[in-house]
């Protein structure tokens, strides 16, 4: 008669050498390969390390006092969408000026599109508050009436004069 069992040695056993390998701590059939010994090459040691990433990430103490006074909810200074700001950038163009179309609050990743006209051409430009080429933010004018219906001001992209009226205050 044909049987079907086996032994459990045989099912568990790898292929290192049962005079090498070290037995399993839970069971007397599993067998564990011993560590390697040798060191791992040096290149593997190399990599990028998590504060080399954190000194990139973390905000300097100016972008904290950026994102904690002027994107904070709390803040009684806070930009508001509607309202006109000026980004002074280290590389060329040296400052954007626009209408504050939407903000997207995420921590140390918090960015604010603007929009403007130039040359008769809407041109809109997302900056993220914690990148190194934005050097500061100013606020220009506020939105009248205090602030605007809606968070998101997308509708502006199609009607220029309800944008032309907010760059020159006299609400929309």
């Amino acid at each position: 008669m044909f049987s079907l069992w086996r032994p459990a040695a045989r099912l568990f056993s790898t292929s290192v050498a049962r005079a090498e390998a070290t037995t399993y701590p839970f069971s007397k059939t599993a067998l564990v390969p011993p560590p390697p010994t040798q060191a791992p090459p040096p290149r593997a040691n190399v990599g990028k390390g998590l504060m080399e990433y954190l000194h990139k990430t973390i905000p300097t103490p100016e972008k904290q006092k950026m994102l904690t006074e002027l994107f904070s909810r709390r803040s009684p200074t806070q930009l508001m969408p509607g309202s006109v700001v000026t980004v002074a950038l280290d590389h060329a163009p040296t400052s954007f000026t626009g209408v504050l179309m939407s903000i997207r609050r995420r921590g140390i990743d918090t960015s604010f599109v603007l929009r403007n006209i130039v040359q008769r051409t809407g041109v809109e430009m997302q900056f993220f508050v914690n990148s190194p080429h934005v050097k500061s933010i100013t606020l220009v004018q506020k939105p009248p009436k205090g602030r605007m219906r809606r968070a998101k001001l997308f509708y502006l992209r199609t009607s220029p004069d309800k944008m032309s009226m907010l760059a020159a205050g006299r609400g929309g």
